[in-house]
């Protein structure tokens, strides 16, 4: 778990050293490889700190600068813990877990609310969908391949996977997707486009997704069911 949640600044670092150091070669003309140019250390430092804040305060994560700083120059320097690893351990899964109840709380309150919201159907399951377009074709079925354009969003807006950016429909098997569009899928009709307010034990639940969607995350979809292909 400790390496689990520090994967996130290992990446943001990764990805910041290695794009300033390919803009610095491209610019400059100069080589890459063991040539050491240590003047925009402050620089790019400074950048990877911004980019660390600025990343857990967007996740809801209070942190002692004082403490942080402390780890990473430990890290850095290679020297013995603070504290044993039992303890740091403990201290991450409590946060871990605070991290998932604050979700869920903010998930369930968005479902509560949009529920009351017109033209909002709420089924059994749990899945809610609005109706933007009616259509007049066939319904598919578990053992059919559809043709869809769609687009998915968590529920602060942030868009995670489209197919209209990329210009081109998706085709896969009704039952090769996530369970709240397996069962929206068979509700729809050749046509149709529907608006998905997926809870996450219908999506993804507690594990997320491809580090884009988030352990317990509800999920909105806007689909067009294009066709059912033979």
């Amino acid at each position: 778990m400790f390496r689990s949640l520090a994967l996130k600044t290992i990446v943001i670092a990764a990805s910041l050293s290695t794009t300033a150091c390919l803009e610095s070669t491209a610019q400059e003309g100069l080589p890459s490889g063991d040539q050491k140019d240590n003047s925009t250390a402050p620089t790019y430092s400074y950048a990877i700190g911004l980019e660390i804040g600025t990343s857990f305060l967007a996740d809801g994560v209070e942190l002692d600068v004082d403490s942080l700083v402390a780890g990473i120059k430990d890290g850095l320097a290679k020297a013995k813990p603070k504290y044993d690893e039992e303890t740091l351990v403990q201290a991450l899964r409590q946060l871990s877990l605070a991290r998932a109840g604050a979700m869920i709380d903010q998930n369930k309150k968005f479902l509560e609310e949009n529920k009351k919201a017109e033209g909002v159907t709420v089924l059994p399951s749990g899945l809610q969908y609005k109706v933007l377009k009616s259509g007049e074709g066939a319904t598919p079925t578990e053992n059919d391949t559809v043709r869809t354009h769609y687009e998915g969003k968590l529920v602060d807006g942030t868009v995670f996977d489209s197919s209209y950016e990329r210009n081109e429909p998706a085709e896969f098997p009704v039952t090769g997707v996530i369970g709240g569009w397996t069962e929206a899928l068979q509700l729809m009709k050749v046509g149709d486009k529907w608006q998905l307010f997926i809870p996450s034990n219908l999506a993804y639940g507690e594990a997320g997704a491809s580090g884009v969607i988030p352990p317990h995350a509800t999920l909105i979809f806007d689909i067009e069911l294009l066709d059912v292909v033979e």
